[in-house]
């Protein structure tokens, strides 16, 4: 999203926290000494952040270090927005009870999706429609059966179909469910 794709209502809004400044400090602190070993010979590995190469040896790329210095602690909102509707504080504010961190956690460990490295916007777009959609509908079951996601996928796991093939021969078994489990599904299935 960018302002060549929302002209009238293309927005940023940046908040500082401490906290981040800490960690990006800390952050920036490790890839210059990376950089810095990396230039002066004593590392070889993929060119890192902070690092130019260009005519002759690699070097410290002073303007970058820079200017990710004078971001530092600052994270930035990008929304279509507009500031008549909803002031900045409240774009702020916004994505924790919506996409908070116990959310984005789940993705990555309930879910079992795992990270994606995608150049093309298609396959960005694609990936991100795929996590969002599993975040909703996670969030779906945990709304309809009151349960956290891990828990519903623990108690409901155990619960397959076998299919034996005997010649030619083809038999499906159905699970045995529980009343506590069948209870759990019903939650899921009415509405």
């Amino acid at each position: 999203m960018g302002p060549a794709e929302h002209e009238v209502s293309w927005r940023a809004v940046w908040a500082y926290s401490a906290k981040r400044a800490a960690r990006d400090t800390k952050t920036l602190t490790l890839q210059e000494n990376k950089a810095k070993a990396v230039v002066a010979g004593e590392k070889a590995a993929r060119t890192p952040r902070f690092v130019k190469k260009g005519q002759g040896a690699p070097r410290l790329d002073e303007a970058a270090l820079a200017r990710a210095r004078r971001l530092v602690g600052l994270k930035g909102y990008v929304t279509n927005i507009p500031a008549s509707i909803m002031p900045a504080r409240e774009v702020i504010l916004l994505p924790r009870p919506l996409a908070g961190r116990d959310l984005l956690r789940m993705s990555k460990t309930d879910l079992r999706a795992r990270p994606l490295f995608a150049r093309k916007r298609d396959a960005i777009e694609a990936h991100l429609t795929i996590v969002f959609t599993a975040l909703a509908i996670s969030r779906e079951i945990q709304n309809r059966t009151g349960l956290a996601i891990r828990n519903v996928i623990r108690q409901l796991r155990p619960l397959r179909s076998a299919t034996i093939a005997i010649n030619a021969s083809r038999q499906t078994f159905p699970p045995q469910i529980p009343a506590d489990k069948q209870a759990l599904l019903d939650a899921l299935h009415h509405r």
